[in-house]
């Protein structure tokens, strides 16, 4: 049978993935809950927190809290993708996940990552810049750079994540549609491909 857009698992059509995560007792789910829920909400806040902070302290609007702030949304963004659907399915008996939602699940995970790791360089480049060319420094990383480079970061970030996807999701599945994790990681769907 040929690969569809959904996938095929066995001559079949592949509707769904099992996420397997922890296997535990009794009171791990409760336990695993709260633990989630606890990160989630410092990882929100957190990040939250920092945004704020920097977008209402006039003395933080230079280049290099700009692209703390846009890091602390990109992990805000980043958190949002994988706790809520890891908290319903720790307390879930069915802990699946749709073909559609570990494919979009898949797309975001890795648009946040690729782009973090864009918006990483950016900033190593822009602490270079401040260090090794300090007089042409506030010419170089004008507000309209900060802004293009990290549009750019996004723009690559987003092409990275198109490609793995849509790679990854049109091959064929061939073992087990059972995934040993949360959520639809980047190494983990793939390991389940022909």
């Amino acid at each position: 049978m040929t690969p569809r857009a959904n996938g095929t698992l066995s001559g079949k059509s592949l509707q769904e993935f099992v996420l397997e995560g922890f296997q535990g007792g009794l009171q791990t789910p409760a336990l695993l809950f709260a633990l989630f829920l606890a990160l989630y909400l410092a990882a929100v806040l957190g990040n939250l927190t920092m945004i704020v902070v920097i977008t209402l302290d006039a003395r933080l609007h230079s280049p290099m809290y700009f692209f703390l702030k846009n890091l602390s949304f990109l992990d805000l963004c980043y958190s949002s993708v994988i706790y809520p659907k890891a908290l319903a399915n720790v307390l879930s008996s069915a802990k699946v996940i749709s073909f559609g939602g570990c494919a979009s699940q898949f797309f975001l995970i890795s648009l946040m990552i690729t782009t973090e790791g864009f918006l990483l360089a950016v900033m190593a480049y822009d602490r270079f810049l401040a260090i090794c060319s300090p007089l042409h420094y506030p010419i170089t990383m004008c507000p309209s750079a900060c802004a293009r480079l990290v549009l750019g970061c996004y723009g690559g970030g987003c092409l990275n994540a198109i490609l793995q996807t849509s790679f990854t999701f049109s091959l064929p599945f061939c073992s087990s549609n059972h995934i040993d994790h949360f959520f639809c990681d980047v190494p983990a769907a793939p390991a389940r491909l022909c």
